[in-house]
């Protein structure tokens, strides 16, 4: 099976060696991705995992629910940039979602998801973000085999509850707090955001 892996980020290797242990014929990339690459490479799946591009259109015509995307939210809250941030601050379920790619950002049908819990007295934004990747990549290794078959019922996101966030959204917080709003209790966090009004 060929597989096309678009990433830019390191969180994402393990799985990528896991899928050619696996006997995927896996080819990473990390650029803007252009329909001509296909005229080389024709995969059978594309697997989009902290990818900072938006796939085009066109590409996803082309390979229509053939582009699967790792997204660490219980979509539909918190689509786009720092899911795992947002879902703290607003107090919005919080969970991993594999989901098909169309046209819109993290809109796509949800084909298998999990509720994640937390303790906010324990974790950090940081050990937050790891968790859910672990979360993510178990979720997709004990669904491979339907994935790559395509045997999974998609099913449609409720819109009524979706949130999404930009990236630039976290630039006031990432300022006033520096690095330590990564590694800081949430919790604590949480309480001098709420004191200070910083959102």
């Amino acid at each position: 099976m060929k597989i096309l892996f678009l990433s830019n980020n390191a969180v994402s290797n393990s799985l990528c060696e896991w899928l050619k242990l696996n006997n995927a014929d896996t080819l990473i990339y990390n650029e803007k991705l252009s329909s001509k690459l296909f005229d080389n490479f024709n995969p059978d799946l594309i697997i989009s995992y902290n990818y900072r591009y938006i796939i085009s259109k066109e590409v996803v015509n082309l390979f229509r629910n053939k582009i699967i995307n790792l997204h660490i939210s219980l979509l539909p809250y918190n689509r786009g940039a720092h899911p795992n941030v947002w879902s703290f601050i607003e107090n919005t379920p919080k969970g991993v979602t594999i989901h098909l790619i169309d046209e819109g950002l993290d809109t796509g049908d949800i084909i298998f998801q999990k509720e994640v819990q937390f303790d906010e007295n324990k974790e950090t934004f940081f050990t937050s973000y790891e968790k859910l990747n672990t979360e993510i990549q178990n979720l997709f290794k004990e669904n491979w085999d339907k994935i790559k078959r395509g045997v999974f019922i998609p099913k449609k996101q409720d819109n009524r509850k979706a949130t999404m966030h930009k990236k630039n959204e976290l630039d006031d917080l990432l300022k006033y707090f520096g690095d330590e709003f990564w590694h800081t209790k949430i919790s604590d966090l949480k309480h001098i955001i709420n004191e200070k009004g910083l959102i």
